[in-house]
């Protein structure tokens, strides 16, 4: 015969379990339950993840044809159930103004945030502004992109950080933040790089987008208070405790696109699940 004090665990754990999946509206996890049930313990507290999802994971579906913008954003909302979406740039099929407008209108109507548009390296060498336009007439408030390729030419840092600056100085007139990204290879591969040309560049219009895959532990910590968004494998449960306080969006990828495509999915709830195990473990 099942006790009270088992009945009351419980339903406790599946009051947390509904507060992590976001699957329960009207509850926050700092309150009690609707239904008068009490504040949760402090060792089951959760801070909500707000997760975003990249085309760049699905890359190869998108690019040949299989799956659609559009219906990548759909399956984001109805499928996948995550808080926001980070739009790649390679995968827009047309930049004119009315299918951007369309790419927004559609985000909104399906409940999701766009909390970045994604640039490669080639943004600090562009002659226009064509990143930060598209930025404001998708209503992302971030625009991400990683750094050069290293060089041995000790010129190359001063003209990627006047680039920089000039980017900054245009990203600020169009209310658009620039979010770094480190990646191996690169001119900005670890934390130090990243803190160096934020000190150089002395902009409040540049933030960090660091990407948990490549940086140390100890080197997560000093960057996210000057992070915007951060990026982590979907299958990484080191990320979990490097990440539960951050507030901004946490893009969960994959190296490669899984196969089938609800693999993502799966990978996600298991995400989901195994943040759960880790934080209510006494």
């Amino acid at each position: 015969m099942i006790g009270d004090g088992a009945r009351k665990r419980s339903r406790r754990r599946a009051e947390i379990a509904r507060v992590s999946n976001n699957t329960t509206f009207g509850l926050h996890p700092f309150r009690g339950s609707p239904s008068g049930g009490g504040a949760l313990t402090a060792r089951c507290e959760l801070r909500r993840m707000k997760i975003a999802c990249s085309s760049a994971s699905f890359a190869p579906s998108i690019e040949t044809g299989v799956l659609t913008q559009l219906e990548w954003l759909d399956a984001c909302a109805n499928e996948l159930e995550v808080d926001g979406v980070v739009f790649a740039r390679v995968h827009f099929p047309r930049t004119d103004a009315d299918y951007l407008a369309q790419v927004k209108k559609t985000s909104v109507d399906l409940g999701l945030t766009i909390a970045a548009l994604a640039y490669d390296a080639s943004l600090w060498s562009a002659p226009t502004h064509e990143a930060l336009d598209m930025a404001v007439a998708l209503g992302a408030p971030i625009l991400i992109a990683s750094a050069p390729q290293a060089a041995d030419d000790p010129e190359t840092w001063g003209a990627f950080t006047d680039a920089v600056k000039h980017h900054a100085r245009a990203a600020k007139a169009h209310n658009i933040t620039l979010a770094l990204r480190n990646a191996p290879g690169t001119l900005c591969a670890d934390a130090a790089a990243l803190r160096r040309l934020a000190k150089d560049v002395d902009s409040a219009w540049l933030r960090y987008a660091p990407d948990l895959s490549s940086l140390a532990p100890d080197d997560t910590a000093p960057l996210l208070p000057k992070s915007v968004i951060a990026a982590a494998q979907i299958d990484d449960p080191i990320a979990i405790p490097r990440l539960e306080r951050f507030r901004a969006f946490v893009l969960l990828e994959t190296p490669t696109e899984p196969q089938p495509r609800s693999a993502y999915h799966h990978k996600l709830e298991a995400f989901r699940q195994t943040r759960l195990q880790t934080l209510t473990t006494p």
